[in-house]
């Protein structure tokens, strides 16, 4: 489990394709206490750890992870933003991340305004009935608030710090995006809809306002 917010931006030093894909990643701070075995979100993907070192350490990618990410797309010399796993003690400063991307996105723009940054991101469409106004997503491993929505689309806002201290300020219009909708509307749908409380309705920003969350 992770929170959405970024630690540090790591450099990517090697790729291994072949039988087992394989990313060599330099970093410092996720590297306190890290050892085989443990959890670090990579832009957003939860990946075990099967080697350290003093100044990197190495994760495995499965083929099913290559095919719903933008890992794929990875080359030596990338930024990546990198997130250790939560521990008991950790604050929760962003919102419940598992590391498990529901999909990829594609930016659509950039707007720069003063000291705000506010990209616009086109989900595949299966995605959009979990995305609600002022609700959160995970864009990239960075836990964001959903500032404006619509069919489509929805647009969130970039601060400064976020920009440099992530590779959301190295992204450009036309580039793809990991992401992870709210755990809590899936299980919402799940239990409301599977379970028949509501037979097929959907959860929607609409029924969330009915039921008072708004």
């Amino acid at each position: 489990m992770f929170t959405g917010i970024v630690e540090e931006m790591g450099l990517v030093e090697e790729v291994r394709a072949g039988p087992l894909y394989q990313l060599r990643i330099r970093g410092e701070k996720v590297l306190e206490g890290t050892k085989e075995a443990d959890s670090i979100a990579v832009n957003g993907v939860c990946l075990t750890v099967i080697e350290t070192d003093a100044r990197t350490f190495t994760v495995e990618v499965m083929p099913q992870t290559l095919n719903k990410t933008n890992l794929r797309r990875i080359k030596k010399g990338d930024r990546v933003n990198l997130e250790r796993s939560l521990s008991l003690s950790s604050r929760l400063g962003g919102h419940i991340v598992l590391g498990d991307i529901d999909g990829v996105g594609r930016i659509s723009s950039i707007i720069r305004k003063s000291e705000q940054v506010t990209m616009k991101v086109q989900p595949p469409s299966c995605l959009v009935k979990y995305i609600a106004s002022q609700g959160r997503i995970a864009v990239e491993g960075v836990s964001l608030t959903i500032a404006d929505l619509w069919e489509e689309s929805f647009v969130v806002c970039l601060t400064p710090f976020t920009l440099r201290n992530t590779t959301l300020g190295l992204r450009r219009e036309g580039d793809l995006v990991n992401l992870e909708v709210d755990v809590i509307s899936k299980y919402m749908e799940k239990l409301l809809v599977e379970g028949g409380i509501i037979p097929g309705k959907k959860v929607s920003e609409e029924f969330l306002r009915r039921a008072g969350y708004y």
